[in-house]
């Protein structure tokens, strides 16, 4: 093994491949987003240069900074969530139903397979006041309270997207957490307990030390997954009312391919690698300071 790994021709012929796609679909459209950016208009239109108007344009657009403040909020309360719930519902398997947990993990795990569509499809009509009642809405009839316009303002919006993209996204966390779980030795969770360690204390001071890297990894997944949300607002309800709910990554497809402003689209999308660039920095930084304290 320290010979291949030693053979440069045996490095480039392993990495080679794997490099060669990683240009072709990271390197090179961020290349040609960071051109477009130099550039107003779209292929049908044609482009004309405006260099870093599109940049300036950014700092000015109020809906920027409204779907920026938007996309943040989104990001912290899902990564919150899917965290706090898949790492509760993992525990739950490990610990609770133990052997039994194969149907329960497949059940919870079925919406992360469905179509976003379909998902976001179903939410419209469990919350639907028009044409006719959802089942939410008959739900508040039947213990005495009012019509709820679920889709009316952004807060009310906001807690149906939260809603629907948790019931469809927080089952892959479980099991991600929960095969984190899985690879602590039995005999150092034994030797806690033998030692007087139990619940709280077990799960402070053995458990969550011990799943740390699974945990800021899926911290990382779920941040940067969270801050590029598109498809699930886009079907539900569009980022609507107005903007209000409206992410970066459907302000920059709306840009781009309904008002034909590729330029500015670009400039967005760079915004976002950006964003996502940083979050992720920030969390390997608060970690190494943490392991620094440590």
């Amino acid at each position: 093994m320290r010979q291949v790994f030693g053979n440069k021709r045996a490095i480039v012929l392993f990495l080679g491949p794997a490099l060669l796609v990683y240009i072709g679909v990271i390197v090179v459209p961020v290349g040609w987003s960071l051109v477009y950016s130099l550039f107003k208009g779209s292929p049908a239109a044609g482009f004309s240069f405006v260099g870093a108007q599109n940049f300036r344009q950014l700092v000015d657009d109020p809906t920027i900074r409204q779907t920026f403040w938007f996309t943040i909020k989104y990001a912290a309360v899902m990564s919150v969530g899917q965290i706090v719930i898949g790492y509760l519902l993992a525990l739950f398997y490990l610990f609770i139903l133990r052997g039994l947990s194969t149907f329960i993990r497949t059940l919870v795990f079925f919406p992360v397979v469905l179509p976003t569509v379909a998902v976001a499809l179903l939410f419209a009509q469990l919350f639907a006041i028009t044409p006719q009642q959802g089942p939410v809405d008959s739900l508040l009839h039947i213990v005495g309270m009012r019509s709820v316009d679920w889709f009316a303002t952004g807060d009310k919006a906001f807690g149906v997207i939260i809603a629907m993209d948790l019931w469809r996204s927080v089952g892959l966390f479980a099991v991600i957490l929960y095969v984190g779980l899985v690879d602590i030795p039995s005999e150092i969770i034994e030797s806690a307990r033998i030692d007087g360690a139990s619940g709280v204390s077990l799960l402070r001071r053995i458990i969550v030390p011990m799943s740390r890297p699974i945990l800021i990894a899926s911290i990382i997944f779920a941040l940067n997954a969270d801050l590029k949300v598109f498809d699930s607002i886009l079907a539900l309800n569009n980022g609507g009312p107005g903007t209000t709910t409206t992410p970066l990554n459907l302000y920059m497809f709306q840009t781009s391919f309904l008002y034909n402003n590729w330029g500015y689209g670009s400039a967005i999308a760079l915004l976002i690698t950006a964003l996502c660039l940083f979050v992720t920095l920030l969390v390997f930084r608060s970690l190494r300071r943490d392991l620094t304290k440590g």
